[in-house]
């Protein structure tokens, strides 16, 4: 795979909501911003069409990504949005059209499923980042770090090891989602640690309530001792995050991780009790040592860094800084 470029194709594909439909003002204002930056959007079969709270069938919706994946033209496939039922598509994905012309798959949330089914069937590189409708349809100041972190990963070649650098603000407020209402309240960025230490191994992980839909079975990447797990979620409360963690140590996911990123949470409620994410995640690690970096970029919240699921990298939590040391391309 090679850098993308100016003028090259990004196919649209929509694993669960019909966010062309249902977020239409925001998916037109996001297709004219990369259109913009001279990029050219090719829609997939269902965008435009909508079944009540998803794209279309499993088989539909595959089917819309195996048309991306089979066209030699389209160097890089972007998820429309996330939603709830992208694991329900991924026995229908053509995982030999993926392994014979390999393409830059990007996307988050839901798209988890997808994302982590291609890299465990093919053992090639997918990539946790920005979606059309989400990411690109939202305003200034933060569509434009986005976008720089997009390009910075995507389109110019970097050195190696790459630090993944730290945008100086963030925003979860809901507000300017369809068309801009008022000015959007911007945070100071900070990313936390806990447990002091440099881990570096192969990145594995996304969307936490995603992973609980297909943890387990055949599409779903098996964590070997030394990987970098990437947890993050989206609008749940205390006890779905308890829930979600305590599945990934069930399944003895907490025995092998060298470290853990932890994204920012994007509108959590923690039902009165106090406790943030990062305290449930150390309840559930039963005083393992294992070095986290709290509030990291890449989930819901703006701007978002892209990275490649299963390439190495090095989370060092005592400098809080994440580095890529493998090429990603």
């Amino acid at each position: 795979m090679k850098y993308l470029k100016k003028g090259d194709k990004i196919g649209i594909f929509s694993p669960s909501s019909p966010a062309s439909v249902s977020e239409e003002k925001r998916y037109k204002r996001a297709k004219a911003f990369l259109e913009e930056k001279g990029f050219e959007i090719v829609e997939g079969s269902l965008t435009g069409q909508s079944d009540v709270y998803r794209s279309g069938s499993p088989k539909e919706r595959a089917g819309e990504l195996n048309e991306l994946l089979r066209n030699p033209d389209i160097p890089m496939i972007m998820s429309m949005i996330g939603g709830t039922n992208a694991n329900s598509m991924l026995p229908y994905i053509d995982y030999g059209a993926f392994k014979e012309n390999p393409k830059l798959v990007v996307g988050y949330s839901d798209a988890t499923a997808v994302l982590l089914a291609l890299y465990a069937k093919t053992g090639i590189s997918t990539y946790y980042g920005p979606a059309l409708v989400p990411s690109f349809g939202e305003f200034e100041p933060l569509v434009t770090i986005t976008y720089e972190f997009f390009e910075n990963y995507f389109c110019r070649e970097q050195s190696i090891p790459y630090t993944i650098p730290m945008s100086p603000v963030w925003s979860d407020e809901p507000v300017n989602w369809l068309e801009k209402e008022t000015e959007k309240t911007l945070y100071p960025n900070e990313w936390t640690s806990v447990n002091d230490g440099v881990a570096e191994g192969r990145l594995i992980g996304g969307n936490n309530n995603a992973m609980y839909g297909f943890i387990g079975t055949e599409y779903f990447p098996e964590i070997k001792k030394g990987d970098i797990l990437l947890i993050e979620d989206c609008m749940k409360n205390a006890a779905i995050v308890e829930k979600n963690v305590a599945m990934l140590k069930l399944h003895g996911i907490f025995d092998k991780a060298a470290a853990i990123l932890l994204g920012k949470h994007e509108r959590y409620d923690d039902l009165g009790t106090g406790r943030q994410p990062i305290d449930i995640l150390l309840e559930q690690l039963d005083g393992r040592n294992i070095p986290i970096l709290n509030g990291f970029d890449t989930c819901h919240t703006h701007p978002m860094h892209p990275l490649a699921i299963g390439r190495r990298i090095r989370v060092d939590t005592k400098q809080r800084k994440v580095e890529c040391v493998e090429e990603w391309l």
